[in-house]
């Protein structure tokens, strides 16, 4: 299911690459339909499966926040209404998690507006969602990005944004699951962007070498053509810091105090969703991102750190310009994922409106093409049907949670997947014409080897 990446500020955990062995083809086994959903612009979903019961977090065709839970031997699902409604902004993402306690805790439908955030008072239970006022109480009045961490210990940690695009920092706290409350992780934000700027974070992404890393890009207003020094720091503890040489980093990081991977200006070609951390088979952290190149083209760029330093690669070859600039949610032009290992190899996706889509098997040692390999997985055609019938109608998907740490298994692995269809972004402004709504659905599938040829 190839679609171009919509480009919000979304903050995404993303873990480790895959260690791929062969391709992996996924047969159906079941669709579960969920309901009807709000199908006027893309927001997005989470579909999350914890033992024998899975959730489903989304906007249902009134746009309200609706949680639904089903037993995984059932097709009937329950339903939880919340009292916060969609408007047209694409950066108002629903996310949720489950504690050790296996609580739900669930946020969302947040632009710099007050903290909107739920839990539950029985465990494994949709319908017993309250809304909580407050987490600490303190700087909760003007959030965005909402995002739940599990630490290696089972901790639970919450960030979020506190202020807007070109001036706000990023807040952390930490869940105490004996007495259900929240309180600060640090006595300061992690990122300060001292009412000058703000961090567009990637991560934490969990390494092989056992630390939490995360790469940022400063932006100077809400325009997303302001991003600039992309930067890196990294944690065993999300607690303490250190940059890539190991030295402690003291909270809160300033563009002064932050290790800087590329130093690009406002202008030249840094964009907050185009950040990506992945691992080669040395297990050494590459940064893969997108800037201008000399003659003003956009690129693919992947950073290594190498003996201690950071070396440069410019990916692509590509002859176009994509001039992005403004506000709002915008549609991405060019993509590209992270550097996977796929039959020991480095393999990297990209979509690019003029070039088309593909993936590249990359020369390890220079990180540059040297051919084509084909995806890691194939789906079910079902998966790849448009339902709707309206223009410019666009499949959305959302994977399950608990899937986030585990490689593609060859060995009849079930995975879960959700499914629904909506028109594309309008810089979060109303379309003129709205669909129908779409129906959500899970798919459940099963992994089977395929031969390669």
């Amino acid at each position: 299911m190839r679609q171009y990446f919509i480009f919000t500020a979304l903050l995404f955990f993303v873990v480790t690459s895959n260690q791929l062995t062969a391709q992996v083809q996924f047969e159906l086994v079941r669709r579960i339909d969920v309901t009807p959903v709000w199908s006027g612009h893309p927001v997005g979903f989470a579909l999350l499966t914890e033992g024998d019961y899975q959730f489903a977090a989304f906007y249902d065709d009134n746009r309200n926040m609706t949680l639904a839970q089903r037993r995984l031997t059932e097709t009937n699902w329950i339903f939880n209404r919340l009292p916060s409604k969609v408007g047209w902004d694409s950066h108002n993402y629903v996310t949720m998690t489950l504690d050790r306690n296996k609580y739900l805790h669930v946020s969302g439908n947040m632009h710099c507006v007050p903290l909107i955030y739920f839990r539950s008072e029985k465990p494994l239970d949709v319908t017993s969602l309250v809304r909580v006022d407050a987490m600490t109480g303190n700087n909760e009045k003007y959030c965005t990005y909402p995002q739940f961490v599990t630490g290696t210990n089972e901790e639970l940690f919450f960030t979020y944004r506190n202020g807007s695009s070109g001036n706000g920092n990023q807040i952390w706290n930490i869940y105490n699951h004996d007495s259900k409350k929240w309180n600060r992780l640090f006595d300061t934000p992690m990122f300060d962007g001292q009412g000058k700027m703000n961090a567009y974070f990637h991560g934490p992404v969990v390494g092989h070498d056992g630390y939490y890393h995360i790469c940022w890009m400063w932006r100077n207003t809400p325009d997303c053509s302001t991003n600039h020094d992309l930067s890196y720091v990294r944690s065993r503890d999300l607690r303490h810091w250190e940059n890539s040489n190991g030295k402690p980093v003291t909270l809160p990081i300033s563009l002064q105090t932050g290790e800087i991977i590329d130093a690009a200006q406002p202008g030249e070609g840094l964009l907050n969703p185009a950040q990506t951390i992945s691992f080669d088979t040395q297990n050494r952290i590459i940064i893969s991102y997108g800037k201008y190149d000399a003659d003003g083209n956009y690129q693919l760029y992947n950073a290594r750190l190498e003996e201690g330093k950071w070396k440069y690669y410019q990916t692509s070859d590509w002859k176009y310009r994509w001039d992005f600039k403004g506000g709002g949610t915008i549609i991405g032009e060019v993509s590209f994922g992270s550097i996977e290992i796929q039959d020991g190899k480095l393999a990297q996706n990209f979509q690019h409106i003029k070039e088309g889509n593909g993936r590249w098997q990359l020369d390890e040692k220079t990180l540059k093409p040297i051919g084509n390999v084909p995806p890691p997985a194939r789906f079910p055609n079902e998966m790849n049907k448009i339902e709707l019938d309206f223009p410019n109608i666009k499949s959305r998907t959302a994977w399950d949670l608990r899937d986030r740490n585990r490689p593609f298994d060859s060995h009849s692995d079930v995975r879960y997947v959700m499914k629904w269809e909506t028109l594309s972004v309008n810089r979060d402004q109303p379309h003129p014409v709205t669909p129908p709504p779409s129906l959500l659905r899970v798919y459940e599938i099963k992994t089977k080897e395929e031969k390669k040829q």
